[in-house]
């Protein structure tokens, strides 16, 4: 180390940002300890504010958590208070090898935990596999496909050494189509992203890494997140969710997440009713860990924590990457953290279970098992094989990488899902190609290279060339990316016939004249347009992350416009990371094809060639509907802020009426809809049979958890926790020690023993009481959810020539006023030869027939009349049949209210909990309905008024959130 660095060392406070704060750890709660209400409604959205929820439930090993939970116990009762504080704390920025580092515990053997993006692939490394994004493998509706791609990923991400795949997401779901991340997630759809996640989570940790499912929650644009810009926003946008559309849609597919056994979650920058995520008591407490009982532990998204002792107490468990502001060494815990439980601010039992939860997740997925060499055995900042194992502070020069290609074969699956996740939404007989075309002319930089290569903009934050991944921290570096123009030239050389193309966009002249040449032989013109999105810290071609609007880039539609015009045989292929408006060509008789491809990874070009020529037939169906103009949508961003200096306010007035359910309640007819996909071959749906499942009755959860463990004891002699002599201090790397053995001092905080109060209950580790809705059993909330109440199945027949995909689909009309006319709730993918069937089994759950009740806190099965539907997408539903559920009802008639409190107009019988069985197990009689929906009577087709309304300032900021810690805009772990 350099003299100038050991005097900067010498000269840097400890604990600088405790000078912030009122007490012994820096900043105070922002929940609201005087909240009147217990949950919010959706007349109060409006600066409302998030209850406080206290103790932290510690977790109890439940389901198949208990053996890794015995053996945390036993691990963490031998470590020592500056160990557990090591595990639970980030190491700051680039102080070593991963994007996220906490300290290690030399003394067990106990490597430091290394955390690393992406959900789509491993980031900052060389010899990795770049996979297809989120929104297009959930394109594939193939379940096994969900967890064939996430355990590539995991193992790709294990060879590397990563303990801590930061991945996959359902925040955002996707609330607004232009949100930037959106392509990351999966689907608005919450039953669709719910399946998807699980069966990647699954797929993740069989492979022996952490998943870490994220951004929790309610993360649903690039705006604002992190406060500035502009930079004169004191704080980060609120979210402002009521607790019907928080469960029936936000919180659904993270439930399927816990079911499945993610490993940690991570919180994610914006705030939820005007608390931050990460001390927001209400959705860590009480949502993720009481109610759904989650057994992992929560991370923080990398300068997302805003406190210290308020952040653990309101179920905080990491806090990455450790500093407050990048390489500031500034930490809210590091040495904070000891000092908190020194002084008996953050109880031991806290700091137990923070560490418990973390070493759980480890045994939970066997890492020990499945350890890497020389694990991590890359660096994120530098491909070069020797530098800096710390590399801020340019100390201990070492091997760093060991360029180990983690990628076996891979690439046959990324061909495989990109092809399988592509969706046909029109075709007038121009594909699949015979290959026998004479001239094939391909148009559009989407088909071709970035001059700069396909990593040629760090984190992909470009849109050159063709459109394979977004941009931001979800990202990978690509091995090799196969081009669409470079797989179609190889396929037509193999024909021995011809092709072009032109990959300016702008080339008019050269265009046209192309087009014409292809129209004179009959020939093919195949035209590429992108759209891309991506994370806010860059911006690209204006968009903030967040697209500004729905339209094609770089004039895609007057490239489209100006072929189709010459060419009377025009396919249409477009790369985008949601919906894009195609009103202007998707009627026009020389658009013969229009293809959604997805974002789909290093095989492209090659995925692509497969539908198009007919070798892989396409199955896919859209995640997404397509409408014909922006206001379609109903809900919209937020671009400019509406509340001064202050936190922006979203009010998510739309409730659960997003995509398909706005459409449907807006009476929106769209072009393409929700679950919409062609084939190259034809399907009919027949025999509808619902049998009757007799399941047992539904019983809240009751009783207490046991009281919370303590495990070891700390030594109250603080000369135990200074700096050991023989420790090197490296720059601005955040240790768990004290300077000095008086803490005021080593606190460097002026306000120190400044009384504070925290809310009720923050410090009872007595026997706390279980949630109606919550499990004592099993991860997931109450197991009766998940109890299979009927069973449908239906017979899908392939009435074409060829072998084909189907994606059968089942809808259910929950009946209530407020309802969506259907949602989904099941699906499968099956392959059916031409001429044949096959038969479609899907299971209706507890879960998938009920509302959330706020008065009760639970879910219930309103009287209203319940009805299945199953189809082929959205709105067409040819197949439809009435549910017996007299014998199941367990709530009154507000039936859901997709963001309203208020009840419904029908029937309101006494709320019980009793009659599981139905009167008949013979299967439930019903009357074919024919195509399309049959809806009770009464249900509005339009929305209740009020629901797009702006609340524009009002909000008075409390000061309760503490100075703002401004956020750095390089490139970061998200």
């Amino acid at each position: 180390m350099t003299f100038l660095r050991s005097a900067l060392l010498a000269a840097l406070p400890l604990n600088a940002f405790a000078q912030l704060g009122p007490t012994a750890a820096p900043y105070p709660d922002s929940t609201y300890q005087n909240a009147t209400e217990e949950y919010t409604t959706e007349d109060a959205l409006t600066n409302a504010t998030s209850p406080p929820k206290y103790p932290s439930p510690w977790g109890e090993g439940l389901g198949d958590w208990d053996r890794a939970y015995a053996q945390a116990r036993d691990f963490v009762s031998q470590l020592t208070l500056l160990e557990k504080v090591n595990l639970t704390t980030g190491v700051g920025w680039q102080g070593e090898k991963c994007v996220g580092n906490v300290g290690a515990i030399p003394r067990l053997g106990f490597r430091a935990l290394c955390l690393q993006d992406s959900p789509l692939g491993v980031r900052n490394a060389d010899y990795v596999s770049a996979f297809p994004a989120g929104v297009t493998i959930a394109s594939t509706w193939d379940r096994e496909l969900f967890y064939q791609r996430g355990y590539d990923m995991g193992s790709e991400h294990r060879d590397k050494g990563v303990d801590i795949q930061l991945g996959p997401v359902v925040g955002p779901i996707g609330r607004a189509p232009e949100g930037g991340r959106n392509w990351e997630g999966f689907s608005p759809d919450p039953s669709l992203s719910g399946i998807a996640v699980a069966e990647t989570v699954k797929g993740i940790q069989a492979a022996g890494v952490m998943a870490c499912t994220k951004h929790y929650i309610a993360n649903e644009q690039e705006h604002f997140r992190q406060g500035p810009p502009p930079s004169y926003l004191e704080a980060s946008l609120s979210s402002n969710i009521d607790d019907i559309t928080m469960h029936e849609l936000y919180l659904w597919p993270f439930a399927d997440a816990v079911r499945a056994g993610t490993a940690s979650i991570m919180c994610s920058y914006n705030q939820i009713n005007n608390s931050y995520a990460c001390q927001n008591s209400y959705v860590q407490n009480y949502l993720l860990k009481n109610e759904l009982g989650f057994q992992g532990f929560i991370l923080s998204d990398w300068q997302a924590q805003h406190s210290g002792v308020a952040s653990a107490l309101a179920g905080l468990d990491m806090t990455m990457p450790g500093d407050v502001v990048f390489n500031s060494a500034d930490s809210f815990w590091g040495t904070n953290l000891t000092i908190a439980v020194l002084n008996g601010t953050v109880p031991q039992w806290r700091l137990d279970d923070m560490t418990t939860r973390i070493v759980a997740g480890w045994y939970y997925v066997d890492r020990a098992s499945n350890e890497a060499e020389n694990a991590p055995n890359f660096s994120s900042w530098t491909d070069d094989t020797y530098g800096f194992e710390h590399y801020y502070a340019q100390e201990d020069y070492t091997q760093i990488n060991w360029h180990y290609d983690v990628r076996q074969d891979h690439a046959a699956d990324i061909r495989n899902q990109a092809a399988k996740g592509t969706v046909l939404l029109k075709n007038t007989g121009a594909l699949p190609l015979t290959g026998k075309e004479q001239l094939t002319a391909v148009f559009g930089s989407d088909a071709g290279e970035n001059p700069w290569g396909p990593n040629g903009c760090a984190d992909r934050g470009c849109d050159n060339g063709t459109l394979a991944m977004g941009w931001g921290s979800g990202t990978a570096e690509f091995p090799y990316l196969v081009t669409p123009l470079e797989a179609i030239k190889a396929k037509v050389r193999s024909n021995g016939k011809s092709i072009e193309g032109i990959t300016d966009d702008y080339a008019y002249s050269q265009i046209n004249s192309l087009a014409n040449s292809a129209a004179q032989v009959d020939g093919a013109c195949i035209v590429f347009a992108n759209a891309d999105a991506g994370e806010g810290y860059i911006i690209v071609d204006g968009n903030e992350g967040d697209r500004n609007n729905l339209t094609l880039w770089h004039n895609g539609n007057d490239l489209i416009s100006n072929v189709s015009s010459y060419c009377p045989n025009t396919i249409v292929v477009m790369h985008t990371v949601g919906p894009v408006l195609v009103d202007s060509f998707y009627e026009n008789p020389n658009v013969t094809a229009i293809i959604w491809a997805g974002i789909p990874g290093q095989e492209s070009g090659n995925s692509i060639v497969d539908v198009l020529y007919g070798d892989e037939n396409p199955g896919g169906k859209s995640v997404f509907t397509w409408g014909r103009n922006r206001g379609s949508y109903g809900v919209d961003l937020l671009y400019e802020p509406n509340n001064g200096v202050l936190a922006p306010q979203q009010d998510f007035e739309e409730g659960v009426f997003i995509d398909y359910r706005a459409f449907d309640r807006l009476d929106e007819t769209p072009i393409y809809e929700f679950g919409f996909g062609l084939s190259y071959t034809t399907f009919s749906y027949s025999n509808l049979n619902v049998q009757n499942m007799n399941a047992g009755e539904y019983t809240p959860t009751e009783g207490n958890t046991p009281s919370a463990p303590v495990l070891g004891s700390i030594s109250n002699n603080t000369s135990d926790y200074l700096f050991p002599d023989y420790i090197n201090r490296i720059y601005a790397y955040i240790y768990p020690y004290l300077n000095s053995t008086n803490l005021r001092q080593s606190s460097a905080d002026p306000m120190y023993g400044v009384n504070h109060t925290y809310p009720p209950g923050s410090y009872d580790s007595g026997p706390q009481p279980y949630l109606p809705a919550g499990s004592r059993v099993s991860p997931g909330g109450n197991e009766a959810l998940y109890d299979v109440l009927f069973t449908v199945t239906a017979e899908i027949t392939n009435t074409g020539d060829v072998v084909g995909d189907e994606v059968p689909q089942l809808y259910v009309s929950l009946g209530g006023p407020n309802d969506p006319k259907v949602v989904l709730r099941n699906f499968d993918r099956l392959t059916i030869e031409p001429g044949q069937s096959k038969t479609f089994v899907a299971d209706i759950t507890r879960r998938d027939l009920s509302n959330w009740d706020p008065s009760v806190q639970n879910w219930v099965v309103s009287s209203y009349p319940k009805t299945v539907h199953v189809g082929s997408s959205s709105r067409k539903l040819p197949l439809s049949a009435d549910l017996d559920t007299s014998g199941l009802v367990t709530g009154g008639g507000n039936g859901g209210n997709g963001g309203s409190s208020s009840s419904g107009s029908g029937p309101s019988p006494t709320t019980t909990y009793g009659g599981g069985n139905s009167a008949s197990s013979s299967p439930a009689s019903y009357t074919s309905m024919g195509a399309g929906y049959s809806y009770h009577a009464g249900q509005p087709t339009t929305m209740k008024t009020g629901y797009w309304g702006n609340h524009n300032g009002g909000w008075k900021h409390d000061g309760d959130h503490g100075n703002w810690g401004p956020p750095s805009y390089m490139t970061k772990s998200a």
